[in-house]
């Protein structure tokens, strides 16, 4: 808007292979010489090999020199891909480069946020702001307990300086009724702390700790199948985020 602030303008959805499809009109012109900086969210899980940007007769439209910030690199599951937000900019990376006003780059894979050795050599090619690595809610204990200091091992010694962000696991919605919802989230995120402590032990620098109780709230409004955010969960992990993010760099 005038003031600078991101501001929500409209929303399409794919619907079939191609298409073509008008998301605005009517928008009230800005004084002469004036002009809007916008900003697309494409598909979070619709591949985009093509987009053509088209606009009024009369009305210009030109891109934006590439922002030369480090970015934000999260490397997570699902809820980080964006799993259940209502649209793409409601997701975690996305509301978190708004409020802090820097890219961020979104390595959230369904199912597949593991603290893979080989995803880590993908990693290390980036030279981001800080690593977010938030893979616990698809890992079990014995899994975090063998990857995790190998993950920040092979990050560190690529980027010396760089800060890390160890996350733990959000608690599902359903685990106030049911034991062994518990007991993972128990066993997983101390298999994390004591990773984390062992690495500090071992003078590694630049790292730091998430807890997962931050990360939903206590009251079971955050989620849709209890396991991945909804829109109100997305802006609360955001919360959590940019307060830690704010922290360290």
């Amino acid at each position: 808007d005038t003031q600078g602030q991101d501001r929500w303008l409209g929303v399409t959805k794919p619907t079939q292979q191609e298409m073509r499809v008008q998301i605005n009109s009517g928008i009230d012109p800005l004084p002469e010489g004036q002009s809007r900086l916008f900003t697309i969210y494409l598909p979070l899980y619709n591949g985009v090999e093509q987009l053509a940007v088209g606009v009024p007769p009369g009305a210009s439209f030109s891109p934006v020199a590439p922002r030369t910030e480090k970015p934000f690199v999260f490397y997570g599951t699902s809820i980080m891909q964006g799993a259940c937000a209502s649209r793409p900019g409601m997701s975690i990376t996305g509301i978190v480069g708004r409020r802090l006003n820097v890219p961020t780059i979104n390595l959230g894979f369904s199912g597949n946020g593991r603290m893979e050795k080989e995803v880590g050599e993908f990693l290390v090619e980036l030279d981001p702001r800080a690593y977010i690595i938030d893979c616990l809610p698809n890992m079990r204990a014995s899994e975090v307990a063998a990857r995790a200091e190998p993950l920040v091992h092979q990050l560190r010694k690529a980027r010396p300086q760089t800060p890390i962000l160890l996350v733990e696991d959000r608690t599902n919605a359903g685990a106030v009724f049911r034991s062994s919802q518990r007991s993972r989230h128990a066993q997983s995120r101390e298999a994390l702390r004591k990773a984390y402590e062992r690495l500090v032990d071992a003078s590694v620098k630049h790292l730091h700790y998430l807890p997962g109780d931050r990360l939903l709230g206590g009251d079971g409004e955050s989620t849709t199948d209890g396991s991945h955010p909804n829109d109100l969960g997305m802006m609360r992990y955001a919360d959590a985020y940019c307060a830690a993010l704010q922290d360290m760099v």
